[in-house]
């Protein structure tokens, strides 16, 4: 093979690469976010180094729900810090409030059926401001979340998207 020959093969592959490499970033950066999540504060709906798939056009078009999981940065943290991934428990206007390890959205009972250990701390009651939302781990005993944190509400700017499945070590939707 000539060498002019294996340079225009060399620019053929190396565009490709290319191609292929600015559409990835495209679509990591711009629809979905690949994640690891880096501790048990969702256990045992997501466990400790679980790769999960996060979906950034998921609110463009619509609001969160309560018992959306969703990655966001901490309302306590700098904006480059690692995002966080919890649970939507309380919506804009409501009133949350845990006693007696039960959690209780405008004086009633949260059922929250992907819980399998109720802790006793209480805490609130705290009114969730406009365009915000009170967040918490599945693991109550070991979260830290919107019941510790100076500022209680992640506002929906903070919100990077839904968590929608997980793809190591078992594959699964993550929805309630």
């Amino acid at each position: 093979m000539k060498k002019e020959e294996l340079l225009k093969e060399i620019l053929s592959y190396s565009k490709i690469i290319l191609f292929f490499l600015l559409f990835a970033s495209f679509i990591n950066s711009k629809l979905i976010a690949n994640a690891q999540v880096p501790t048990t504060s969702m256990e045992t709906t997501i466990m400790k180094d679980s790769r999960i798939i996060i979906n950034r056009l998921a609110y463009k078009a619509s609001s969160p729900s309560r018992g959306d999981i969703v990655a966001f940065q901490c309302p306590d943290e700098d904006p480059d810090a690692i995002p966080l991934l919890k649970r939507i428990v309380a919506l804009s206007g409501e009133t949350v409030e845990g006693i007696g390890g039960k959690v209780y959205i405008n004086g009633t009972e949260l059922k929250e059926s992907y819980l399998e250990k109720f802790v006793t701390d209480d805490f609130g009651p705290y009114t969730v401001p406009e365009d915000c939302y009170f967040m918490m781990g599945d693991n109550r005993e070991n979260s830290w979340d919107s019941r510790y944190w100076q500022n209680k509400f992640v506002s929906k700017d903070a919100i990077i998207g839904k968590a929608e499945f997980e793809y190591y070590p078992e594959i699964k939707l993550l929805s309630d």
